[in-house]
This record gives C-alpha cells, structure tokens and sequence, in this order.
C-alpha cells in the first residue's frame, strides 16, 4: 500500500462532541464548504477541530468563524491560514430560514461535525441551537450515565 493511501481516510467523520453538552438542537443543515487545495487535504487527514467554531451571517451569507484546520504537511509555500473565515455553501430558502430563525433571542449556529460524501467532498452538518442552562447540563449527564449502566449490565 502506498504512503498516499494511508495518510488520507476514506471515511471522514469529525464530530464536536462538546456541541451537544453545551447546546439543546433544533434543527440541522447539511452545508458545503469553500476551500482552498491544501485544506480539503489536511481535512482528509482528519486534522481539523470544531469545538470553538461558530457560524455567523455576513450580507445574507452564512460563514463559518474559528474552525481550526491543520496547515498540511506536504505543502510548501502556499499553505492556507489555520483559523480564517470560510463561507458556507446552502440553498436560498436553507439561508432565508436560518436567518430568521437565527435572529430569534438566544438562538446560535454551530458546527455539529465535518464529513466526506460519497463524491470526496467536505460536508459540514450544522445546527440551529439554544444554549443549555445548568440543570439541563446535568440532566444530560445523567442520561448518558444511565445508558451506560444498562449498556454494562446487558453484557
């Protein structure tokens, strides 16, 4: 097996396992990305972390703010910035209906997690969501706990 093969994945699946503690999700988008050449290759090597991203409208265009992708290895002089703004890429009526949504109090979009489709393209699935307060916090970890506890006495 080749030295390219190895270092890309086939199956990108990078999650933002803090989004669900910290956010309640009311609904969820699949959006494309706009990237430069040395970006989907660092992508496809699974360097990339969502936890501090958030998207944000500019001129009736949703990009996306803080999503750290590895500068790629390979690459010489024409490395791409590690953290800049990427636009996002919806359809009309997708954008319209998260913008008025996204203007209602309390309401955030996030990145939920970052995928290939079956073409090798970069997918971003993101969601519509509302903060969670303390007791919710809790609660939550309480349900995964317990789901643990039946998944162990399963066995």
């Amino acid at each position: 097996m080749s030295d390219k093969k190895k270092r890309f994945e086939k199956h990108i699946n990078i999650r933002n396992k803090k989004a669900s503690y910290e956010f309640e999700f009311i609904d969820t988008f699949v959006a494309g990305l706009v990237l430069k050449g040395t970006e989907i290759k660092s992508i496809r090597e699974g360097k990339v972390s969502l936890t501090e991203a958030y998207c944000f409208f500019r001129k009736e265009e949703l990009f996306i703010k803080q999503m750290h992708i590895a500068p790629y290895s390979m690459a010489a002089s024409y490395n791409h910035d590690a953290v800049r703004e990427r636009k996002l890429l919806l359809n009309r009526k997708e954008i319209e209906k998260l913008q008025s949504k996204f203007e209602e109090k309390g309401l955030s979009i996030i990145p939920v997690r970052i995928f290939m489709n079956d073409k090798g393209l970069a997918k971003l699935e993101i969601a519509l969501a509302r903060g969670k307060k303390v007791h919710d916090k809790r609660q939550s970890i309480k349900e995964k706990d317990s789901k643990r506890e039946l998944a162990r006495m399963k066995f």
